[in-house]
């Protein structure tokens, strides 16, 4: 476990954006990770853990300490016969599409809708992952974490957790205080196919699927759609959606849906959820690009819910673009739009 100093993020964000971290350090066990929140660099510095990198946008030199994240392993720790479910463990810095893989070659089922999510495992919990009608929280059963104050490790249940759309404790009032380090899943060994979401059943049927469809059907289905939407960040950097689906009430969606007659909307305990990427390209953003030559970025040409860099902007450019974005459509729709990404 070497201490690095002034190392670039480059290679670790998925944005692509060259900042640098003051220090940084890998860490494959709780026990390393124990090891290096005892140096007093580590101690005395501002900490950032990080997993993928997929929801981070740098605005900055990061003046404090990175902690990568590369603790692995995949395991079935125990069946029931009574319920044909089994719990899975991996570790926190397992890929979270390897994870789906491994459910899937072990015929479980339950998380093939979140296919082709980007980032680790361990953060998984932190913003309560979810695509196309399922999310974390329907298979969590716990989650391991080493508390950065004490060392000590924690065991938190689902309910602990606290999870809402896109939120957890981890997001609020434990932000920082701890440190995932493996995530325990329910998963069904009888297949419940979802496919009542998006476009799941169309792309089904255009890949030939009749009847039933398995749960390597319904996890093929997504990653089409996502790879056909969304752009690879070893090509285009972005950090995939960049804003959470609004939530409005009956009301205001009954009012929006009056003005704007083609608004899709889900409904949601207390209203209904709005599509932002929607809301965005009504707005006239979708497609965007600003800036000249290597700084160029821009609202991505395919899904106006993906902020990218064409090259070398900086993170404080895709900022402001995203402010520019939420203030136009408050201004034409009244509705507020939230960050997913976590912006340094």
């Amino acid at each position: 476990m070497v201490l690095e100093e002034n190392v670039s993020l480059r290679p670790y964000n998925t944005f692509g954006l060259d900042v640098k971290a003051r220090y940084f350090a890998r860490f494959a066990s709780a026990d390393e990770l124990r090891e290096l929140l005892q140096q007093p660099q580590v101690q005395a510095a501002e900490k950032l853990i990080l997993g993928g990198g997929s929801n981070l946008l740098f605005t900055q030199d990061f003046d404090g300490v990175v902690l990568k994240n590369e603790i692995r392993g995949l395991e079935i720790l125990r069946e029931d016969a009574d319920t044909h479910t089994a719990l899975v463990r991996a570790g926190a810095g397992e890929s979270w599409h390897g994870l789906v893989e491994y459910a899937l070659d072990q015929q479980l089922s339950g998380i093939e809708n979140l296919s082709l999510i980007p980032g680790t495992v361990g953060a998984a919990p932190l913003q309560n992952i979810g695509a196309y009608g399922a999310e974390l929280r329907d298979t969590f059963d716990r989650l391991e974490a080493v508390e950065i104050a004490t060392g000590a490790l924690r065991v938190f249940t689902a309910e602990e957790c606290g999870f809402g759309y896109r939120e957890s404790v981890f997001k609020n009032v434990l932000k920082g205080q701890f440190v995932v380090t493996a995530v325990v899943l329910r998963l069904h060994r009888q297949a419940r196919p979802n496919v009542r979401y998006g476009a799941i059943a169309e792309t089904l049927a255009e890949m030939g699927i009749e009847g039933e469809p398995t749960p390597h059907d319904v996890s093929r289905a997504v990653v089409h759609i996502r790879r056909s939407k969304l752009p690879d960040p070893a090509e285009i950097g972005n950090a995939g959606s960049f804003f959470k689906n609004p939530e409005v009430s009956q009301a205001k969606f009954d009012q929006l849906k009056q003005q704007y007659p083609d608004l899709p909307g889900y409904p949601v305990p207390g209203g209904v959820k709005v599509p932002a990427g929607w809301l965005i390209e009504r707005a006239g953003w979708k497609g965007l690009r600003r800036g000249a030559g290597a700084g160029t970025h821009g609202v991505h040409a395919r899904q106006a819910l993906v902020l990218v860099n064409h090259g070398g902007a900086t993170g404080a450019e895709v900022r402001q673009l995203a402010e520019e974005i939420i203030a136009s459509v408050r201004e034409q729709f009244a509705v507020e739009l939230h960050p997913e990404v976590n912006i340094l």
